[in-house]
């Protein structure tokens, strides 16, 4: 499999048998969501639930089990702050091939630790991916050790379509795929084997609106500097595979782009109506869903939840942005006359609507306070955005000045 005109459908079927008990076959669930467009048939495959709880196991093992005895007695190399770091490391282990994972620099510590418990040494080099993978290339010349690309690798493309080999085995009535795409592994192996399986399904491709590398080559435009960093990190890549294009090129129908609110909102929604916790790019393609609902509805859409490796702080972030958006939580702020009773008055509207008062700030010196006034900011939760809506109906009949609502 040297290039992507010799990589076919068979390579996702012998990825399968080489990769069959050293890899997860993880639970596929059918869902009806409920959307303002109406019900939406839902397909999910639950790869967060792997052993490191993404889907790049499927690809490392199969390149390493690839390798000749030569090279696995040389050990690998391979550079990442995340999901194939860890899938490289625990399977090197479990197959006693040296491993050393280059990571940047300031890469979290338990995401250090976790690769180091898989048995890998761990080199931290670089302020970001680029260079981390530039110093991991020249330590692969320099020493022998066999690069492990993390997506543009004929091998690895294999191993990561055996996801929607799987999903489609279980449920072949799916006839839309929504993959993630970062460098384009997962969705170029999961467009081969669904089309391998039935050439009629439409793959779509979903990339985070701040990193959209792989629709800028496919449409040839220029690709936008970086904008920050992304809730969905396992995506944001700058610089799209060679392979994985020209594979993208012939099976995907189009590239959709989502936003960062867009994408914790599905992350949200995965926590509620499936109790599964997805990283950013794990939500990315339920995003899109849910962002469309109009143009999904009547379709059999199978969505990969590709990876729950998130931070807790990043997703103790996301929720209550998310509850922020949905108004279960509110931010008020009322201009009251300096004098005693203002507090318990809104307090006692509040309490009636049956809201729950959980941060209260009462300040004389800053803002638009003029006079004898004081502003009071509060903090509410909520049932919904109606249940707001009556609580702010209720601090307004009792002459209350209700200024910001957030």
């Amino acid at each position: 499999m040297a290039d992507s005109q010799t990589l076919h459908f068979s390579d996702v079927q012998n990825a399968a048998r080489a990769i069959a008990g050293g890899v997860k076959r993880t639970p596929c669930r059918h869902a009806v969501w409920e959307t303002e467009a109406g019900a939406l048939d839902l397909f999910f495959k639950f790869d967060n639930r792997q052993e490191t709880h993404a889907f790049k196991e499927r690809g490392a093992l199969n390149k390493l089990l690839a390798l000749s005895g030569a090279e696995k007695s040389r050990g690998v190399v391979a550079a990442s702050a995340g999901n194939h770091a860890q899938a490289v490391a625990r399977h090197a282990g479990r197959l006693g091939i040296a491993a050393t994972i280059v990571m940047p620099l300031g890469t979290p510590f338990n995401k250090v630790a976790n690769t180091q418990k898989w048995g890998a040494q761990v080199v931290l080099e670089g302020t970001n991916f680029e260079e981390a993978q530039t110093f991991a290339l020249e330590k692969s010349a320099r020493e022998g050790l066999t690069w492990i690309s993390p997506f543009d690798d004929a091998q690895i493309i294999a191993g990561q379509g055996t996801l929607a080999l799987e999903m489609l085995e279980d449920f072949p009535e799916i006839d839309t795929f929504i993959v993630p795409i970062g460098g384009g592994g997962l969705i170029s192996g999961c467009a081969l084997a669904a089309h391998g399986m039935n050439p009629k399904i439409e793959v779509i491709g979903v990339q985070s609106a701040l990193f959209p590398a792989m629709k800028c080559a496919l449409e040839g435009c220029e690709i936008p500097p970086s904008r920050g960093r992304s809730v969905a990190e396992g995506i944001a890549v700058k610089q799209p595979g060679i392979l994985t294009r020209q594979i993208i090129e012939n099976h995907v129908s189009r590239i959709e782009l989502v936003s960062e609110a867009q994408i914790e909102t599905a992350i949200i929604r995965l926590l509620e109506e499936e109790k599964t916790l997805a990283e950013g790019a794990g939500a990315a393609a339920l995003a899109l869903v849910l962002a469309r609902p109009h143009e999904f509805r009547g379709k059999k859409i199978g969505i990969p939840i590709c990876g729950g490796n998130l931070d807790m702080r990043l997703l103790a972030t996301c929720l209550m942005r998310g509850l922020a958006r949905t108004s279960r939580i509110v931010a008020l702020t009322i201009l009251l006359d300096d004098v005693p009773g203002g507090l318990a008055r809104s307090a006692a509207a509040i309490a009636e609507a049956g809201g729950n008062v959980v941060e209260v700030q009462h300040q004389r010196q800053f803002g638009d306070v003029i006079g004898a006034q004081v502003e009071l900011k509060i903090v509410v939760e909520t049932q919904d955005e109606t249940h707001a809506e009556r609580i702010l109906e209720a601090l307004r009949n009792r002459g209350l000045n209700v200024l910001v609502r957030g």
